[in-house]
């Protein structure tokens, strides 16, 4: 993340987020593979000894397939961030960050135990979690356990800026997940 300043002088957090090239691999129809997708890989594999066989044609270190898109992109067409323009409302989603292992207070915003009264060493415990029937704790039950990790999506961010010699977006606001992330960008 970042800063910059508009035109009044207002301060305005950003994320600078490295977007492609991105290139056509495959283009998929409803007639051969029974869905209609295009297939994109970023940031090509470049030492030959990391090529296994099965990548032939691939040689991709990220491939993902698009559902919606648009139909004029062939096989080895480029998608870059000429695609977006500055002030675009974008969607960005990506995997959020991993906390790992939190209690209900944490996860799931519990306000745990009294203080006073007897309450001694459970003050972020959850409680009681079933009743007397069905004698087993019911699926879904908000407890402790993983937290984060999760495809998240953030929708309505603003293009701020486009550098379009080194890939760059400038979205306004916060993104989901850690740095060095892959992210999909949706116009």
């Amino acid at each position: 993340m970042s800063q910059m300043f508009d035109k009044d002088g207002k301060l305005t957090p950003v994320t600078l987020v490295s977007a492609g090239p991105c290139y056509v691999l495959q283009k998929k129809t409803k007639d051969k593979d029974g869905y209609e997708a295009l297939q994109l890989g970023y940031e090509k594999i470049e030492k030959k000894s990391k090529v296994k066989k099965t990548m032939k044609g691939k040689e991709y270190r990220y491939i993902r397939e698009i559902r919606d898109y648009k139909s004029e992109l062939q096989n080895g067409s480029e998608v870059s961030v000429s695609e977006f323009a500055e002030g675009d409302m974008v969607k960005v989603s990506g995997i959020s960050k991993g906390k790992g292992f939190q209690g209900g207070v944490k996860r799931h915003g519990f306000s745990g135990r009294n203080a006073t009264h007897g309450v001694k060493h459970e003050h972020r415990t959850i409680g009681s979690t079933g009743s007397r029937f069905p004698q087993h704790v019911m699926k879904g039950r908000k407890m402790p356990g993983r937290m984060g990790s999760d495809r998240t999506s953030v929708k309505n961010l603003k293009i701020m800026k486009i550098d379009k010699d080194n890939n760059l977006l400038v979205i306004k606001g916060a993104v989901p997940g850690r740095k060095g992330i892959l992210l999909e960008v949706k116009g």
